[in-house]
């Protein structure tokens, strides 16, 4: 996924109320942007780091431009755009690169499912029946360690998606939740139990019902992310 029209460069001053950024780009403007994550961003946001951001030339937007990309206070790089996330997997399905999951017949996106009326990120459709795939951006990373982590915050919502993925497993229906990490530097994901305990017994508990756990990671610069390689999952940190 190559960024379109080019990200510009900027100088984070400062993230509020969740979906506002202050920058300063390089040529000494200074704009309000969208911050399109709705999660803490904890250990990845710093005031005066470096961040890219994409423009928008739609005189209907509030906003002139949406933040794409920061670095950490570690020098990684991180995608702050969880939308983007869905878009890489699909690429990535498409392309072969999740391999657990190839050879599907069609994919269809956002389809209603479930006892708690939820939507599932893809159904991949197999010659012998179907496969649910949940997605969630990972972000999460700590100094001097590869391991990502997921939530950054107490996330009930991300408990309700795996009480609906062990209900299909249950059922014989193959679920599986796929972390993409949108962080470089990181080898393997774990439940951030430290955040949201509730969560990490969730995740365990549907992995015990046969939900299958993936993690993939991303190449990623202000140019271009990409999906390419598979990562460890640590249920247990």
């Amino acid at each position: 996924m190559r960024f379109y029209p080019a990200l510009e460069e900027a100088r984070l001053i400062r993230r509020y109320k969740r979906f506002l950024a202050d920058v300063e780009t390089v040529g000494g403007e200074f704009l309000t942007i969208h911050c399109p994550n709705t999660g803490s961003m904890l250990n990845c946001q710093v005031e005066g780091g470096q961040v890219w951001f994409s423009r928008s030339n739609d005189p209907k937007r509030k906003l002139p431009g949406t933040w794409e990309i920061g670095e950490t206070p570690q020098g990684r790089l991180f995608c702050v755009n969880t939308a983007r996330a869905n878009g890489l997997v699909e690429e990535a399905l498409q392309a072969g690169v999740i391999t657990e999951l190839a050879g599907f017949t069609a994919l269809k996106r956002e389809v209603a499912y479930g006892q708690e009326k939820s939507r599932i990120d893809f159904r991949l459709e197999y010659p012998g029946g179907p496969a649910y795939v949940e997605v969630k951006s990972v972000t999460l990373g700590f100094d001097g360690t590869a391991v990502a982590a997921f939530p950054d915050a107490v996330t009930q919502r991300g408990a309700k998606h795996l009480r609906e993925l062990a209900h299909l497993a249950r059922d014989g229906i193959r679920a599986v939740q796929l972390y993409c990490v949108n962080l470089t530097g990181i080898d393997a994901v774990r439940p951030a139990e430290e955040i949201d305990s509730a969560y990490a017994e969730a995740l365990r508990e549907a992995v015990a019902c046969g939900v299958e756990v993936l993690a993939y990671g991303v190449r990623l610069d202000h140019e271009e992310m990409v999906i390419d390689r598979r990562l460890d999952v640590r249920l247990n940190g």
